[in-house]
């Protein structure tokens, strides 16, 4: 171990300030992007679960909606506690994205300071590297993020067709009864 840092002070010694800045600019551009690629790992993954998450609620609506009229008490009790345990994942999975998004926006201005440091310090390859990283990221995510925007517009689009069809089936139910003649006469 003696040795080894004997050797290492050694090279350090013909080593210029500059040289010693432009090697550590390099080391913060990589721990950058080592974490930029995690947390962009985790977001573009907590996106995706809650895309999924987001698609079977609305598949469930839309079998709920078919089937309506179909159903006994029992099964609409069993369909709307299966709704709600959904409709809970999405809250949680989207507060996971939330949590993973603050991460990834830290890395990212991290990233960005790496990246000027290193190009501050004369480590061009390194700066451009690191800013190669950084527009690969954004660009990832941007599209995974339109993707989820996707899904939670047939989220919303889903809930209010139900609304309209559970109005409409409601409707239809109650025209179905029995009404007085009393009530159908006109005076």
């Amino acid at each position: 171990m003696a040795a080894y840092r004997r050797k290492l002070f050694a090279k350090a010694e013909n080593l210029t300030y500059e040289d010693l800045v432009r090697r550590a600019s390099s080391l913060v551009t990589d721990s950058a992007n080592t974490y930029l690629s995690q947390t962009t790992l985790a977001l573009l993954d907590s996106f995706s679960g809650y895309i999924k998450v987001i698609d079977s609620l609305v598949a469930i609506h839309k079998r709920y909606v078919a089937s309506i009229s179909k159903l006994t008490s029992a099964d609409e009790d069993a369909i709307w506690q299966l709704i709600l345990r959904q409709r809970q994942e999405v809250i949680d999975r989207r507060n996971d994205c939330k949590r993973f998004e603050s991460c990834w926006l830290s890395a990212i201005n991290l990233s960005k300071l790496a990246v000027e440091a290193a190009f501050n310090a004369g480590a061009d390859q390194a700066s451009a590297s690191a800013q190669n990283s950084l527009q690969l990221t954004q660009s990832q995510v941007e599209h995974v993020r339109q993707q989820m925007l996707e899904a939670e517009r047939q989220l919303k689009d889903s809930k209010a067709e139900d609304s309209e069809r559970l109005q409409n089936a409601l409707s239809t139910a109650m025209e179905d009864e029995d009404v007085p003649d009393a009530y159908l006469r006109e005076d």
